[in-house]
């Protein structure tokens, strides 16, 4: 049996719906493949996530399966539901037999929906638009940033092609008209709204449509100046370090930003070697700095006012 959803989501089954959205958006990022990679127990625990999300997000499935009619793999437990059939040819069920089988399990909303679906109307004489359902999506940064599209899979079985714009935002939500579930008689069916979950990336991060990312260069390049290869959103480029470049210094590759309307800005940051350098260790001793100076100065000065 499949582990308790709300267990594995870490929140208490008496969870809002923003509770669980939250923790769901916090532990699909942390194991997201793409933050993960080699990592296959966390490739299994992001799989796990989004199951206990895609049962718990459906407000029919949790009320199913706290009630204890379905477990943790949406699946039945228990004698199956009798048919509605059963009930209304029953000797003497008449008109009661409807509602004997709606107070045994079905809801007046799927009640109304089998009526409708056997006599092509509405059990109450009218049409109603099917509901939105809600869904949530988490994609890699890159993906949101190029665009994408990707398939998913419905809790009913159906297949969509979801289109994720270049640029797409954390929590931007995309529509699917008549996504959602099934009208009633004539009503439209309702939308499928998918909320867009963007991972963090490992070295990007997004400042509106400019990308910001932390280069390390070593102690050579800052202080003679090199040409280095520097990743972007759209793949590797050269970039020029003028010469005495110092950690904090911030370069900027014109329009290698977002949708190619914003900028990518390289922050430097300047690294030492690994291992012993005698020979730096030895100039450095001898070394009188042309114009010394003291970094920390601001700091001391600042900290005794």
């Amino acid at each position: 049996m499949a582990d308790d959803p709300y267990q594995i989501l870490g929140v208490p089954r008496t969870a809002s719906e923003a509770e669980l959205r939250t923790a769901y958006r916090k532990l699909a990022k942390q194991f997201h493949p793409d933050l993960n990679p080699g990592k296959p127990e966390a490739a299994e625990r992001f799989k796990r996530i989004n199951a206990a999300w895609d049962l718990l997000s459906d407000k029919d499935k949790r009320a199913r399966f706290d009630r204890g009619e379905i477990d943790a793999e949406g699946n039945a437990r228990g004698p199956e539901r009798p048919f509605y059939r059963d009930y209304a040819e029953a000797p003497g069920a008449g008109a009661r037999g409807a509602h004997r089988y709606q107070a045994e399990g079905m809801s007046a909303e799927e009640l109304e929906a089998f009526l409708a679906q056997a006599f092509g109307r509405g059990a109450r004489g009218r049409d109603r638009r099917g509901e939105d359902m809600q869904y949530t999506l988490t994609i890699s940064f890159l993906d949101a940033v190029n665009g994408v599209t990707r398939r998913i899979t419905l809790p009913d079985g159906r297949t969509l092609d979801v289109r994720i714009p270049a640029g797409t935002e954390d929590g931007h939500v995309l529509r699917l008209r008549g996504q959602g579930a099934p009208g009633i008689g004539k009503g439209a069916a309702g939308d499928a709204l998918i909320e867009v979950a963007v991972a963090p990336h490992r070295f990007f991060r997004r400042e509106g449509d400019d990308i910001v990312i932390t280069l390390p260069v070593t102690l050579k390049e800052a202080v003679l100046g090199a040409s280095v290869e520097v990743p972007t959103i759209g793949g590797p480029v050269r970039l020029s370090i003028p010469p005495g470049s110092g950690r904090g210094t911030r370069l900027r590759l014109r329009g290698r930003g977002v949708g190619g309307h914003g900028h990518q800005f390289v922050d430097l940051d300047v690294v030492i070697p690994p291992g012993a350098e005698p020979a730096l260790a030895a100039f450095l001793r001898d070394w009188t700095p042309e114009h010394p100076f003291d970094p920390r100065a601001e700091m001391l000065a600042e900290a005794e006012a």
